[in-house]
């Protein structure tokens, strides 16, 4: 329909214009790939079988370029921790940012702040500010101080925002200007309204008004049976300040000389059906022809954030009989004021931020989703991945556009990620159906196994084919070496897990006071904050209360075995393998309680940070709960430490192990060809700066791969 070939013109037009400004005016120097949680065993394994193409994307930089057989991430393995590590050329302790989710010390205890949104580099807890010298630095302060030209095209730390901390005058930590580079677009973020599922019949459809079957003729939309309109609103958003009436009309676009309704048009009951054309990030009405399988991208005309949400059909009887679609959650790219030229070049050339594949679909914690099929919600997760790296690419390419001369590019793609998430199923131990225990083992589906495989060689298939349009967009010699230094990454690997472990139950059944004692959790890894007088603005807990506590948390940890059989080899397997307390001074009166660091503790990570082994998460707990096979039967006075998780991949484990290894390739006129056996993430900052011809920060404590030709 109309709609989707305009976003495919716009991929078109996109790319022509990436060609023609890097022809006419030169290209990057260097442009950095994040692959989110890319692998090199998979990546190795999908070469070798033709899952991927040898010749081009990962496949071309393996062969042009050097790739390492290893690239040892940071700890925790999280998204957040590890791109600001790949970012500065430093650890979490001296970045401070220790997780996804966290919590700082000098705000009240029940905050918690995103890991995407901390102060890097660290702040000052007495007085709270700045701090005067961070213990890390975004490698783009100093390539700018030396003159040179950077751009992040949705790069985590390059956002343009202020940073402030929870508490009284909510003080500024740190200044936008440390997280502003000279093209900077920031990721996008939710805009106020969730995913919704809707299941209609026949009989919510009368034969459409008068003034929607004219706005239809007016577009030039002909359709073959009379037009149909549910006869109330399909919904009503409330976006800020702004409300739309979301209608829905039926068309039949076949002529067979049968009712064959196969296409739902959207529409705003104010705006109406606007009959074109459109300019970014207008869209007009959302044209869905159910066969295409392709959703619908729709603008919400008047938000004050420029968000827009996206509309699929994933069944249409052509009777309307049955009728199930749904409304993807509304999203905009955030308005801070240092970089609004650049959101909204965006915003007007590539379009509003894209719906991302958004995980509460398939594990229908959205609403409206209860009785879709589980391959309906397969297939509309999977067009969320095909539709957003599209977006994302595209972004990265109007990046470059825009900016042709530029030294550095940092660019983020979401995928495999969010598919591994889903649909890692490579354990016998996980259960297949999530509300049945019994599917571990010989009673997993193994149809499921199947489609699931398919689902994550897809989302590196599309990951790669990111990779490729770049390295088109700067263009190529003769014998395929990329024009540009092109440096591809990951933040982390992916591991299958098989159980969630609940950690207020944990506490609970150890009698722990919440009060006293909160644990924060990413993934498998853990902080466990204790409300410490005279660190938090309302802490309660006296140092030596403090000593008692932290030694209790740590045994607590130590003590929480696999017993299970099905689930471990052998009895008594710790289910945490790491755990490192906050150091303490031997004075308890020694002012730096509670703030001492370490090799594994930063500033404001827990005062006991913790990671499950491998097969365990915290997140994917039910509700309710469900019991695993072979656990004791949960009773309404206990609540399952352990139980069987909605989802299957998860990554956060300790960098060491096989699976956690990110990736790195890199190849360009610059790079030499070869291999190399290890690199470390916090490598890639210094490693750049070589290649620019800039001295690394004093904060860096990676070292320059020898990469170059």
């Amino acid at each position: 329909m109309v709609v989707i070939v305009s976003v495919f013109l716009l991929v078109v037009t996109t790319h022509a214009v990436v060609a023609q400004g890097t022809a006419a005016s030169g290209r990057p120097k260097v442009v950095l790939i994040s692959l989110d949680g890319a692998t090199p065993g998979l990546i190795d394994d999908y070469l070798n079988r033709g899952v991927l193409d040898s010749n081009t994307g990962l496949g071309l930089l393996k062969k042009r370029g050097i790739v390492a057989r290893r690239n040892l991430t940071c700890n925790p393995s999280l998204t957040a921790a590890c791109h600001v590590s790949i970012g500065t050329g430093s650890t979490p302790v001296k970045t401070d940012v220790v997780a996804n989710s966290f919590h700082l010390v000098a705000s009240p205890f029940a905050r918690n702040i995103s890991g995407f949104a901390a102060p890097i580099g660290g702040y000052t807890v007495n007085p709270v500010g700045p701090a005067a010298q961070p213990l890390a630095e975004p490698l783009w302060v100093k390539l700018r101080q030396n003159g040179k030209k950077v751009v992040a095209a949705t790069f985590p730390g390059a956002d343009g925002a202020t940073i402030t901390i929870a508490g009284a005058g909510t003080p500024v930590i740190q200044s936008a200007a440390d997280r502003t580079v000279d093209y900077t677009v920031p990721f996008g973020a939710f805009a106020g309204a969730g995913a919704q599922g809707f299941s209609l019949t026949a009989t919510e459809f009368t034969p459409a008004p008068g003034q929607t079957i004219t706005q239809l003729e007016a577009a030039g939309k002909k359709s073959y049976s009379p037009i149909l309109q549910k006869t109330t609103a399909l919904e009503t958003l409330a976006i800020g300040s702004v409300s739309y009436s979301i209608q829905v009309a039926a068309l039949d676009t076949t002529d067979d000389n049968q009712g064959n309704y196969d296409t739902l048009v959207f529409f705003d009951a104010t705006t109406g059906i606007q009959p074109g054309p459109f300019s970014l990030p207008s869209t007009g009405p959302a044209y869905v022809k159910a066969s295409d399988r392709v959703s619908a991208p729709f603008y919400l005309e008047g938000s004050a954030n420029k968000a827009g949400v996206g509309f699929y059909i994933s069944a249409l009887a052509p009777d309307l009989s049955t009728v199930r679609l749904t409304r993807y959650s509304a999203n905009a790219i955030p308005r801070n004021a240092p970089v609004l030229q650049d959101v909204d070049d965006i915003n007007n050339n590539v379009g509003f931020w894209a719906p991302q594949p958004d995980f509460r679909i398939p594990q229908r914690l959205s609403p409206g989703f209860t009785t879709f099929p589980d391959a309906e919600l397969e297939a509309i997760y999977e067009d969320q991945v095909r539709t957003f790296v599209a977006y994302q690419t595209r972004v990265v390419l109007r990046a470059i556009a825009q900016n042709p001369n530029a030294d550095l590019v940092l660019t983020y793609i979401e995928q495999p990620d969010g598919s591994e998430h889903q649909f890692l199923t490579i354990d016998p131990r996980q259960a297949t159906n999530p509300s049945d225990p019994n599917t571990i083992g010989s009673g997993q589906d193994q149809a499921k196994l199947a489609r699931y495989e398919t689902y994550v060689q897809r989302a590196y298939r599309v990951a790669d084919r990111a990779v490729q349009d770049i390295i088109e967009a700067v263009g190529t010699t003769r014998n395929g070496t990329p024009r540009s230094n092109i440096i591809v990454v990951s933040d982390h690997g992916f591991a299958p897990f098989h159980t969630t472990v609940n950690f207020n139950a944990l506490l609970r059944a150890n009698n722990i006071d919440s009060t006293k004692v909160r644990a924060i959790t990413s993934g498998p890894a853990t902080n466990l904050y204790i409300n410490l007088k005279g660190r938090e603005p309302d802490g309660t807990v006296t140092p030596d209360e403090y000593v008692v506590l932290q030694k209790q948390l740590v045994k607590i940890l130590e003590d929480l075995k696999e017993t299970n059989p099905n689930y471990a080899k052998r009895e008594g397997k710790p289910i945490f393998d790491q755990i490192y307390p906050r150091p303490l001074p031997s004075n308890l009166n020694d002012p730096t309680f509670g703030l001492g660091t370490n090799e594994f503790i930063g500033q404001d990570s827990g005062d006991v940070y913790a990671t499950l082994t491998q097969g365990y998460n915290f997140d994917g707990l039910q509700t309710p709960v469900v019991v695993r096979l072979g656990d004791a039967p949960a009773t309404p006075a206990t609540t399952p430490i352990l139980s069987v998780p909605n989802f299957y991949g998860a990554h956060g484990y300790d960098p060491s192990t096989p699976n956690m290894s990110a990736i790195f390739f890199a190849a360009g006129p610059d790079i030499r060809r070869g291999r190399l056996n290890q690199v470390r993430n916090i490598d890639v900052a210094p490693t750049i700066n070589q290649l620019l011809g800039v001295k690394s920060a004093s904060t860096v404590q990676g070292k320059a791969l020898k990469i170059e030709s």
